[in-house]
């Protein structure tokens, strides 16, 4: 039986704000537990919360950038609900008017096996503001759990897609577009670790060729692309494992064990009734005018989208090199310094930083900020290779000795390893000739139209001369003197 996967993912986006959505508390991470939660957060009698502006600043600025509605006014409800991490014994939310209603997002994606690029648009619900519970701690404890309230009152986005997704790979996609937008905006840091972004993917099947929607579940708190992406694959399989043995799917709150590979059951799902919303009569509805809508879009940065059609325009890279350059703004900060320093050749500077700088970072599990190599560095580097100083392969030597801090520049590096390119044609000629001489097989098989032998003729040069000889000049001399056209 054919099926047809349908998923919605609920962002929980963290705001970098240095106080709380309600109160002056701070939301530094990493604190003593229970050093960060006042009376606000913990809702005693007798505190009103106030609205922090700086959230409705990058609530405005998250609604201009996926080109959403932002409400001139909207609600903060009460949502009900009993767990220990919540002390009030409700979330103070938003319900029928959210700030920020119906965008959209343009993602990028490949199917497994398909190289092929493709590319749509997803829309957005709804991006409404709340308030962060605290934290269960499970750690340690045998017959206890810990409470810890700092991340109690902490502002959030939760950004719910439309159902609009149908595969774990353009989940991933969307998600890592909606994690790039947010750090590029300045709005949140982004860090999945400490759960300043976290994913929860609702997921259903239904017999293909069916309109109506399956019983989803909703797979809660998941804080990394890679865990979505197998939680999603699982789900989906489980799902379908379920139905086609003759059972029913439950829709049910599910969490994934990575360690498992699997995701299992936490609790039934809410409905929204179930959380007896109602305006909060603590707080009053928040208003927002075009004075203060323009004031926010004169502040947004450049963003991704932009930026890639930018780079694709002025630096005459590809659809997918520039949607690599611009996956973060550090990245793409650093490619830009990098082709400006070098002033030539856009496209050798993003194979490099997409390259060799991307892996470096990838392995030693470096930001962009922390790289040993600034991006002045690389450029002297791509400078040689430009005036063949060095050969392609010796670069790569050259870029490590640099990343290891062997040396300042590429040119120190280069001096001190004796990595010069040879391209004078008196050397090179001599490495040619000795070639020729101890490979008469091959020769001739040149000779006789066997073109593809020169790359093992070429190779012995290389060999000899202990990768110095330039490939294109010692190329050139073997057509010259074997005669080819």
């Amino acid at each position: 039986m054919q099926w047809d996967v349908v998923i919605g993912l609920e962002n929980h986006i963290q705001l970098s704000t240095r106080s709380k959505i309600f109160s002056g508390a701070s939301t530094a991470y990493g604190a003593q537990a229970n050093t960060q939660a006042c009376a606000i957060d913990l809702g005693m009698p007798g505190v009103l919360p106030v609205i922090n502006r700086d959230v409705i600043r990058m609530a405005a600025m998250f609604g201009l950038a996926i080109n959403a509605e932002i409400a001139p006014r909207s609600v903060f409800a009460r949502k009900h609900y009993f767990y220990p991490d919540l002390p009030k014994g409700y979330q103070i939310s938003q319900f029928e008017l959210p700030t920020v209603m119906r965008g959209q997002l343009e993602i990028s994606y490949q199917e497994p096996g398909d190289e092929a690029l493709q590319t749509r648009v997803i829309n957005i619900t709804r991006a409404h503001l709340e308030e962060d519970a605290g934290k269960s701690l499970h750690e340690d404890y045998e017959r206890a759990t810990g409470i810890d309230l700092n991340r109690a009152g902490t502002p959030l986005i939760e950004c719910v897609s439309e159902p609009e997704l149908h595969s774990p790979a353009q989940a991933v996609a969307y998600a890592k577009k909606l994690h790039a937008l947010v750090r590029y905006l300045g709005i949140c840091d982004g860090n999945m670790q400490e759960g300043s972004f976290r994913v929860d993917a609702n997921v259903s099947v239904r017999p293909r060729g069916e309109t109506a929607l399956g019983t989803r579940t909703e797979t809660k708190n998941l804080n990394s692309f890679r865990f979505l992406e197998k939680a999603i694959q699982y789900e989906i399989e489980r799902q379908i494992d379920v139905i086609e043995g003759g059972g029913q799917v439950i829709q049910e709150t599910r969490l994934y064990d990575p360690d498992k590979d699997e995701t299992r059951s936490m609790r039934s799902k809410e409905e929204a009734h179930d959380y007896r919303y109602f305006p909060d009569p603590d707080l009053l509805p928040v208003d927002i005018d075009n004075d203060f809508i323009n004031e926010v879009r004169r502040s947004m940065p450049e963003l991704p989208d932009a930026k890639k059609q930018r780079f694709m325009t002025d630096f005459g890279l590809s659809a997918y090199d520039a949607s690599l350059l611009t996956d973060s703004q550090a990245f793409a900060a650093y490619f830009e310094a990098v082709v400006a320093e070098f002033g030539k050749d856009p496209k050798l500077a993003a194979n490099w930083v997409m390259g060799e700088f991307s892996a470096a970072l990838n392995r030693d599990g470096l930001e962009v900020s922390a790289a040993p190599v600034p991006a002045s560095t690389l450029a002297g580097l791509l400078a040689r290779i430009a005036d063949n100083t060095v050969s392609g392969k010796a670069a790569k030597d050259v870029f490590e000795a640099l990343w290891q801090g062997e040396g300042d520049s590429a040119d120190a590096v280069i001096e001190k390893r004796g990595l010069k390119q040879i391209s004078d044609t008196g050397a090179l000629e001599a490495f040619v000739d000795e070639a020729i001489a101890n490979n008469p097989d091959q020769v001739a098989q040149f000779k006789a139209g066997k073109t593809k032998v020169m790359g093992y003729l070429v190779g012995q040069v290389m060999q000899a001369s202990k990768g110095k000889a330039n490939p294109a000049e010692v190329n050139k001399l073997f057509q010259q003197k074997l005669g080819a056209d």
